[in-house]
Formats: C-alpha cells, sequence, structure tokens
C-alpha cells in the first residue's frame, strides 16, 4: 500500500508543482486537495479531493491516514492561520503523527534587514501577511515532525505576481530602473526548486528538522531583476523615473485596482493588459534583506535553477501566451 502524501491548497501555483514533484515518488499515492481540485489537470494517479479546508471536519477528514502532508494552503491572513491552526491540531491528534512541510515565507521575517537565517526571531511586523506567516511558522516549529518552508520571490510560469504581472508591467514600460528605489534585493527561487525542497523535507530524519531558507545563494538587486527579465522578454531597458512611480501607485492604482476587479472573469482577467502597480511592491523593492540558504544547501542537498535558465522558462511561458487570472 502506497503511503499518502496529502497536499493541500494544491491548485496554486505552488501547490501544482508540489502535486507534480510528490507524484513522482515511488510508493506514494500523491493526494491533491483544495476546493477546486478536480478542475485542474493533475497527471494520471494523482488522487483529487475537492474540500474546503475552511472547516474543521473537512480538514481532519482530507488529512485522514496522511504519512505526509503539504501546507500550501493561501487565502487571506485570517484563514492561512486558522486552517493552520486546525492543521496542526488535527496531525498532532493522530495515532502516528505524520510529516507536515509547511509553506511559510520570507515576509514571516518583517522588516528586519542585512543578511538573515533561519536563527533569527520572526517579526511579522510588515503587514497581516507577514504577521500570519510568522505565526504559523511558529506553529510549524511547534509541532514534532514539522518542517516550514521559508521562500523568497518564488518565480516562475504561473506565478501570479512575480511573472505574470511583473512582464506586463515591463512590456509595457511601467516598470523597469527604479534608481535608489530597486536597489533592494529581491530573494529570487525558482518554483520547482521549492517543490524539491518540499520533497527533501518529507524525507528528512526527525532530528534534522527546523525551518529552512530558499533562496538563489547570492541574490541581486530588484533592478537587476527587472533588465533580466526584460531582456529575456525582449524589452529594451527603461528607467522609472519617482514622479512616474508615484503616479503609478498613488493616482493610477486605485482606478486600475477596480478595474482589475470588475473584469474578474478568467476570459476577460487573463486578457488585462493594465494590472495595478501597488503601493507596496516599490517599498519591498528598496528592502535590504538578504537570505542566507547554508542551512537548505548543507541539510536539504539543495541547488539551485540559474537565474538564466529560470527567467528564460518563465520568458518563454510568457511570450507563448501564458497569464494567470490574479
Amino acid at each position: 500500500m502506497k503511503n499518502r502524501v496529502v497536499i493541500l491548497g494544491a491548485s496554486g501555483f505552488i501547490g501544482r508543482r508540489v502535486v507534480q514533484a510528490v507524484s513522482r515518488l515511488d510508493g506514494v499515492q500523491a493526494v491533491a486537495v483544495s476546493r477546486h481540485a478536480s478542475a485542474v489537470p493533475f497527471a494520471p494517479g494523482v488522487e483529487v479531493a475537492d474540500a474546503d479546508v475552511s472547516t474543521a471536519e473537512a480538514l481532519e477528514g482530507a488529512v485522514s491516514g496522511a504519512a505526509g502532508i503539504v501546507n500550501c494552503i493561501a487565502g487571506s491572513p485570517d484563514l492561512i492561520v486558522a486552517a493552520s491552526k486546525r492543521l496542526f491540531d488535527a496531525a498532532a491528534r493522530m495515532p502516528s503523527p505524520p510529516r507536515v512541510v509547511h509553506m511559510s515565507s520570507l515576509a514571516a521575517y518583517g522588516s528586519v534587514t542585512g543578511r538573515i537565517d533561519e536563527s533569527l526571531v520572526l517579526r511579522g511586523d510588515s503587514d497581516a501577511y507577514s504577521a500570519a506567516k510568522a505565526e504559523t511558522d511558529r506553529l510549524a516549529s511547534n509541532y514534532r515532525n514539522g518542517v516550514a518552508l521559508r521562500p523568497g520571490i518564488v518565480y516562475g510560469p504561473g506565478s501570479g505576481w512575480w511573472s505574470d504581472r511583473i512582464a506586463r508591467l515591463l512590456v509595457r514600460g511601467r516598470l523597469g530602473d527604479l534608481g535608489d528605489r530597486g536597489r533592494g534585493f529581491c530573494n529570487l527561487v525558482y518554483v520547482d526548486d521549492v517543490a524539491d525542497a518540499v520533497v527533501r523535507a518529507l524525507n528528512l530524519e526527525e532530528g534534522r528538522l527546523g525551518p529552512f531558507n530558499l533562496s538563489l545563494s547570492i541574490p541581486i538587486t530588484w533592478n537587476d531583476y527587472f533588465a533580466q527579465y526584460g531582456a529575456a522578454l525582449g524589452v529594451p531597458p527603461r528607467s522609472v523615473s519617482g514622479l512616474r512611480l508615484a503616479v503609478e501607485t498613488r493616482v493610477l492604482a486605485p482606478p486600475l485596482k477596480l478595474l482589475e476587479i470588475l473584469l474578474r472573469t478568467p476570459g476577460l482577467a487573463r486578457a488585462n493588459p493594465l494590472p495595478p502597480l501597488r503601493p507596496w511592491l516599490p517599498a519591498m523593492c528598496s528592502h535590504d534583506i538578504r537570505m542566507d540558504v547554508t542551512r537548505a544547501e548543507r541539510i536539504l542537498g539543495m541547488h539551485w535553477t540559474p537565474l538564466s535558465t529560470g527567467l528564460r522558462m518563465t520568458a518563454d511561458w510568457f511570450l507563448a501566451g501564458g497569464r494567470t487570472v490574479h
């Protein structure tokens, strides 16, 4: 009988790649769980379950009998916290508490600056999402068979913000070199590397658990990211002045956000060429935070997809018409 590994939030960007990676493991039955899992064309052999894990009953039913659980649940901060609490409570009550790999985030560190490793106390003070990620990361650390993964900026084909929206902004000339505002560090990690880290974490010995930062070992600045991604897309280098950035974030963002809401049906959302440039993006682009990934390389044995390779595959996806509906 195969060991069941349940992936919660399986229809999301990262969740889909995790399902794909887990389904390739020998002796493992990948179980994809989300509200709309049956709408996703998962590979043959993947067990699919439509379930709203915002209720304790549905969540406990979804993870029953699991040897491993991967928590990729996304949504509002309140949902992320509530569902994670139910998950760890349910897992702790199981006769043999399963390995739980929890998808945390760079955001859990909050406003801290400089080079950071996993020993740093999580501040979670940037916004509600940051606070939720910090709280759920702590839940994973308090669960005796839990592993928290803290990816940085997860990019790749299918990434809503970091690959689709950024590409649309670059192509339209609304984003580019931000000068001093873009000299913060962009802790990029390719989505398949995150899925690989999940597989490795599922197989870790109990004495080697704990949180792991996931990012390229040498982070680049946001200006460099925009320049290199733009080049892969065939976009000439552009500079964006402080005035242009202020107009984008303070004047254009509110009506463009309203337009985005009105175009929320999938067909229209995919065609929308004018995503809003939200104020939090320039703030993030100036943040000097660099993830130390020594622990992930040493214990998980991680190797990172070269940025040039990841950007080429991402740009090919976008130029071929790849879009997200978010």
